[in-house]
């Protein structure tokens, strides 16, 4: 018996140019010390906000780290935005156990790492705001993390959010030059995964992109110099090495899949 599985994953974007919200964020909230100044983070909500994604944006940064762990696809849609593949059926994330746990061999995504805080852009501004996603999971009424000092200054987890968001904005901003050129180039391919998995079924995992190896080996000089020079090769070796990551999720899903049997 075969399913039919796709990348479920929303558009990524820092700013909230449109009403769509970024992957993971509710209710975004601009961060002001005279209305919050009584808030806090709330300790340990764990990685349960991932556990229904199967892929998630990454970073051009952290690629090579990412393919030690799951495979990298792109989207396809134009932005072609680099992915990391979390699981193989829809709603599921094969990395975080029943407790909300994220696989301690595992590195973590950036854009996981950087929730509930995100950038967002003010209107008729080119400003970035920090905010925070204003969810009763997320924020409550204490003094236990606040993202206020007594004073009204912004907290060292306050500041260490804002750097945080800082980096990964202006790393995103590289990916997207990375990824359009990519999407330009040709190079891209429509890609479906057939999975063998317990039971002696099977599963295709389809609407994802990745970078056809004979093209790559076919193009330009001129072009791949101009890739070299912008320092991107690693990036695209680490998305083809990651290939082999199908089968850690294959193995990972096997063993979820006895579980449920058993």
């Amino acid at each position: 018996m075969a399913n039919k599985d796709k990348i479920n994953n929303k558009n990524n974007s820092d700013t909230q140019k449109t009403s769509q919200l970024p992957l993971f964020y509710k209710k975004p909230m601009p961060l002001d010390a005279k209305k919050h100044n009584n808030l806090s983070l709330k300790k340990n909500f764990g990685f349960n906000f991932t556990r229904e994604i199967n892929a998630v944006p990454v970073n051009m940064i952290e690629m090579p780290q990412i393919s030690h762990n799951y495979p990298i696809a792109f989207s396809p849609d134009e932005n072609a935005t680099p992915v990391a593949i979390l699981g193989l059926r829809d709603n599921e994330n094969l990395f975080i156990d029943a407790q909300g746990n994220w696989d301690e061999r595992a590195y973590i995504p950036a854009y996981i790492r950087r929730y509930p805080f995100i950038f967002s852009e003010l209107p008729d501004s080119d400003q970035l705001t920090l905010c925070i996603d204003n969810i009763s999971e997320i924020v409550e009424t204490s003094t236990e993390q606040p993202f206020f000092n007594a004073e009204g200054k912004p907290s060292d987890l306050a500041n260490n959010a804002l750097e945080f968001c800082k980096s990964y904005h202006a790393a995103s901003v590289q990916t997207l030059e990375f990824s359009k050129a990519i999407a330009d180039s040709g190079l891209l391919i429509e890609r479906e995964a057939q999975i063998n998995i317990s039971g002696n079924r099977r599963i295709n995992f389809s609407g994802f992109r990745i970078i056809d190896e004979k093209k790559f080996a076919e193009l330009d000089d001129k072009v791949f110099l101009e890739w070299r020079a912008k320092g991107w090769l690693p990036f695209l070796y680490a998305h083809l090495f990651s290939g082999s990551q199908w089968q850690n999720l294959t193995r990972r899903l096997n063993q979820v899949i006895d579980k449920e049997a058993a």
